[in-house]
């Protein structure tokens, strides 16, 4: 899914080895209220303390082990384990910095919750409502890329109740002519769906983009087609987003796919 969102991109956790696993099902998507807070699960291991930041440095080794079976579809900062660096050590800065630098979403401008479990965390990303109130647009799922302290945090996917995607398959080898659909609850949506390269640059190029579609309900399907442009072999997130109500995105969802090419 080249990415794109996610519940969306429900399964189950696994562990290396295992070809493709799709993000597990988290917490549902709504309206919360309260600070932004960090939870870390007793047992869980200890998230990174560095900043995640914009610099790319030497590949180590402690970030480089293990990437080869990482199971899971890099969607960003890293496109592949030849490219991840020790920098990104922090799960909610790194989740951010992916929602508002990566995919263009400036209307999300906090993380809410974060929890961290052994080498996995989960970050929800939101906005401001009303009063003291919160919107969830999303829960992030990253994975430690690598083994060791300073193995670095990757965006996988998203964890997703009201708003999904699950069309494409997660990890899916995909042609120009891509169909994406899910479901959704709520009224009035309005659904956009673009496809980048992952790993880009902050603010990559789109390789293909479809808006608007009309939808609404209760878990209501919705299926939309979009034209990719990318090159051979290269993974792409595929992510779909609605909103508009009280800002220009309220929800998305992501999901990573590789691209075959033309038919």
């Amino acid at each position: 899914m080249a990415l794109a969102a996610l519940t969306g991109c429900a399964g189950t956790d696994a562990g290396a080895g295992i070809t493709q696993v799709s993000p597990s099902a988290g917490a549902s998507v709504g309206e919360v209220g309260g600070q932004p807070g960090t939870t870390n699960q007793p047992g869980s291991g200890q998230p990174g303390t560095g900043q995640s930041g914009t610099g790319q440095g030497a590949a180590t080794p402690g970030a480089a082990a293990g990437a080869a079976d990482f199971p899971y579809q890099p969607l960003w900062p890293f496109a592949s384990a030849a490219d991840a660096r020790a920098w990104h050590l922090d799960p909610a800065s790194t989740a951010l910095s992916f929602v508002r630098d990566f995919l263009g979403f400036t209307d999300i401008d906090r993380t809410l919750t974060s929890t961290v479990t052994g080498e996995h965390a989960r970050v929800q990303v939101g906005y401001a409502t009303e009063g003291e109130h919160t919107g969830v647009a999303a829960v992030v799922h990253l994975v430690r890329f690598g083994s060791g302290s300073d193995a670095p945090w990757e965006v996988v996917g998203t964890d997703d109740t009201t708003f999904s995607l699950t069309q494409p398959a997660y990890g899916a080898t995909v042609t120009a002519s891509l169909t994406a659909g899910g479901r959704i609850t709520g009224v009035d949506e309005s659904i956009r769906v673009q496809v980048r390269p992952a790993g880009g640059p902050n603010g990559g190029q789109v390789a293909g983009e479809r808006c608007c579609l009309p939808a609404g309900g209760q878990n209501s399907p919705w299926r939309t087609t979009v034209t990719i442009d990318a090159q051979p072999g290269q993974g792409l997130v595929v992510v779909a987003s609605t909103g508009g109500h009280l800002r220009g995105v309220e929800r998305f969802t992501v999901t990573g796919v590789r691209y075959k090419g033309k038919d």
